[in-house]
C-alpha cells in the first residue's frame, strides 16, 4: 500500500543530524494508576528511544515528567491538545503506551495531526499497555485517522525492529491480515441462514431498547455507537443516570442483599473476605454490589430494557463499590431472583439480562444478538466481553490470556461452586467491590466484535476454543497480569497472535460458549446471516466454516 504521506524533513538532513520521532505519552485519568504505572512507561520509552537510535533516528519526548503528580502522562484532553500545539504537523509520532489509557487525551490532536502515526506498546500482561492500544488503534479507525501500530517486549527482536524501521522509511507499518475475508454469498435455505436472517428482521420490526448508564466510559470513544448507526438495527438507547443508579439502590433494604447473598452460598460461591476496607473484600462491599444488582434489573424492568450497560467509571467509583459482580449475575441465566418493588413479580424470570461492560455499545448490539440467537437454537446464551490482555506460547500453540474486570457469568467458570469473588484491585477501584471470576471451561467458543470503520458497521466473526491449563499456569498468567480477575485460556482457529493484533478493533472481544464443534460452527453461521440482514458489513476471521 502506498503510503498517504511525505516523508518528514528530518529524513534529508545530514547524517550527523539524526531525524527526529515525536513521542507521547495518554494516561489514566485516576492518578493512582498514573503513579503506579509510571516506572512500566519509562521503560518502554527508553526501549522505543533506544530502538530508534540503532536506526539513526532520535527521539523528541514531547511533553516532561510532572515532578508534582509523579508521572509524565498526558492525563487530561486539555493537557492532550495543550502538548500538540507544539508538535510539527507534519512529524513523525510515536505514541508510546505501556499501560491503559484514555483515547481521548490524545485525540484531538490525532485527528489533526498529518505526519505519520505510530502506536507501539509492550508486549506484557503485567500492565494493560496491550489494551490501551488496541483501544487506541480502534478509535482512530472510527474517527478516520490513518496509523500504524507496533508491539514488542523491548524492541530488540527482528520482527519489531523490522516494522519499526518500515514506518520510517515509508511511513506506515503492513501488517499480515490474510485471516480476514468478506462473507461469501450464503446459501439461503441452510436452517441457520434462515433463522439469522428471521431473528434481524424481528428485531428491527419489534425493537429493542438498551440502557446506557453513562456514555463514554475511560475514554472508550470507539464504544460510542451513535443513534444513526444503531437505529436501523431496530436498537434504540434509554440514556440513564449512574445517580439514578444510587439512588435506587439506597432503596433496596438489607433484607434483599442478604437474599442474594444467602442464594450464592447456597450454591457454593467463594467469597475472598478480609477487614481492611482500604485494601481487602468486606461483607460492607459486597452488601452494596447486591443492592446494584436488584437496582440494576428493578430499573430495567421499568424502562423495557433488553440489555444494560453501567459505566462504574468515572464518578460511579468515588461513590459505591465495583459494578462487576452485579455484571456478572445479571449475565448468567441461574441467578438471585429479584422481584418488583410491590413483590408480585420475578423480573426477567429465568434469563440472563445482558450486560455490556464498561457501557461499550458495540458489545451492546452484540450482546443482544448473541442473547436471541442463542436462545433460539437452545444454547446456554451467557454472553461477556474480555480484554485481549496478553498471551504466550505453551506446548507449541498460543494461548491468549482473556480477561475482563471481574464480571463473567458463572456458567463461563463451570457454575458458582466454581467462581468465587476478590476484592478489586485498589489502584483501579478505590472503594473496592469483589469480582465474579473463575477460569473459563474448556469447550468451544465464537468470538465477535462489531466496529465502526468508514463511518459504517462492520463484524468480525471467528472460532475458537478455550483450553485448559495446568493449575501452576494458570496461576502464573493470573500473577503475571490482575490475579483477581477471571481468566479465559482462548485459542485462536486460524488467527496468529500479530494477525489478531494488526486487525482487532477493540480492546474488547465479545465471546459464547457452544455445545461442541459443530455447534459452534452453526452457530457463527448464524450470526453471520443475522448480521448480514441487518445491514453490518460481515468478515470471517481464520478458519471458519461456511
Amino acid at each position: 500500500m502506498t503510503s498517504p504521506y511525505t516523508l518528514p524533513v528530518p529524513l534529508r538532513r545530514p547524517a550527523t543530524e539524526p531525524a527526529t520521532a515525536y513521542l507521547v505519552a495518554s494516561g489514566d485519568l485516576r492518578p493512582s494508576a498514573n503513579l503506579r504505572c509510571w516506572p512500566t512507561q519509562e521503560k518502554l520509552e527508553a526501549d522505543v528511544a533506544a530502538a530508534l537510535g540503532r536506526l539513526s533516528w532520535q527521539a523528541r519526548r514531547t511533553h516532561p515528567f510532572d515532578a508534582g503528580k509523579g508521572h509524565g502522562f498526558i492525563d487530561s484532553q486539555r493537557m492532550g491538545i495543550e502538548v500538540f500545539k507544539t508538535i510539527p504537523r507534519d512529524a513523525p509520532l510515536i505514541v508510546v503506551e505501556a499501560v491503559w489509557q484514555y483515547s481521548h487525551h490524545v485525540l484531538a490532536g490525532l485527528r489533526t495531526h498529518e505526519g505519520p502515526i505510530l502506536i507501539v506498546a509492550n508486549w506484557s500482561g503485567g500492565f494493560p499497555g496491550l489494551v490501551g492500544l488496541l483501544n487506541l488503534t480502534a478509535s482512530l479507525t472510527k474517527a478516520g485517522v490513518h496509523h500504524s501500530a507496533l508491539w514488542s517486549e523491548d524492541f530488540t527482536d527482528a520482527w519489531a525492529v523490522d516494522g519499526l524501521r518500515q514506518w520510517l522509511d515509508t511511513g506506515e507499518v503492513v501488517h499480515d491480515l490474510s485471516h480476514v475475508r468478506d462473507l461469501p454469498p450464503l446459501p439461503e435455505q441452510q436452517p441457520e441462514v434462515v433463522l439469522g436472517a428471521a431473528l434481524a428482521r424481528q428485531l428491527r420490526d419489534e425493537k429493542a431498547v438498551i440502557g446506557v448508564f453513562d456514555e463514554g466510559c475511560m475514554g472508550m470513544y470507539n464504544a460510542i455507537f451513535d443513534d444513526e448507526l444503531l437505529n436501523p438495527l431496530g436498537i434504540y438507547k434509554e440514556r440513564l443516570s449512574q445517580s439514578a443508579l444510587v439512588a435506587e439502590m439506597n432503596r433496596v433494604g438489607d433484607d434483599e442483599a442478604a437474599a442474594v447473598r444467602a442464594w450464592l452460598d447456597e450454591r457454593g460461591f467463594t467469597f475472598h473476605f478480609g477487614t481492611d476496607e482500604a485494601s481487602e473484600l468486606t461483607e460492607a462491599q459486597v452488601t452494596s454490589q447486591f443492592k446494584m444488582y436488584i437496582a440494576a434489573l428493578r430499573m430495567s424492568d421499568d424502562f423495557g430494557l433488553d440489555a444494560v450497560g453501567i459505566q462504574y467509571q468515572q464518578g460511579l467509583k468515588d461513590t459505591v463499590p465495583a459494578s462487576d459482580l452485579a455484571e456478572g449475575l445479571l449475565n448468567n441465566v441461574e441467578r438471585p431472583p429479584v422481584r418488583s418493588r410491590d413483590g408480585s413479580r420475578e423480573l426477567y424470570a429465568g434469563a440472563p439480562l445482558p450486560h455490556f461492560n464498561e457501557v461499550d455499545e458495540g458489545v451492546a448490539v452484540d450482546a443482544l444478538v448473541t442473547n436471541r440467537l442463542w436462545n433460539a437454537m437452545g444454547f446456554d446464551p451467557a454472553t461477556t466481553l474480555h480484554d485481549i490482555r496478553w498471551g504466550q506460547d505453551y506446548e507449541g500453540e498460543f494461548v491468549w490470556v482473556f480477561e475482563i474486570s471481574g464480571s463473567v457469568p458463572a456458567s463461563h467458570n463451570g457454575g458458582y461452586d466454581k467462581s468465587y469473588s476478590m476484592r478489586q484491585p485498589p489502584m483501579f477501584f478505590p472503594l473496592g467491590g469483589g469480582t465474579l471470576s473463575g477460569v473459563s471451561k474448556p469447550g468451544e467458543i465464537v468470538w465477535s466484535r462489531v466496529f465502526i470503520m468508514d463511518s459504517v458497521l462492520h463484524v468480525d466473526l471467528g472460532r475458537a476454543h478455550v483450553r485448559s491449563l495446568p493449575a501452576e499456569e494458570t496461576q502464573r498468567r493470573l500473577d503475571a497480569t490482575d490475579r483477581q480477575w477471571p481468566i479465559m485460556h482462548a485459542v485462536l482457529h486460524g488467527v496468529g497472535r500479530d494477525q489478531l493484533m494488526a486487525r482487532h478493533k477493540a480492546n474488547h472481544v465479545q465471546v459464547a460458549y457452544a455445545p461442541d464443534a459443530d455447534a459452534a460452527d452453526r452457530a457463527l453461521l448464524a450470526k453471520a446471516a443475522l448480521f448480514q440482514e441487518l445491514g453490518l458489513v460481515v468478515h470471517l476471521c481464520g478458519d471458519v466454516k461456511i
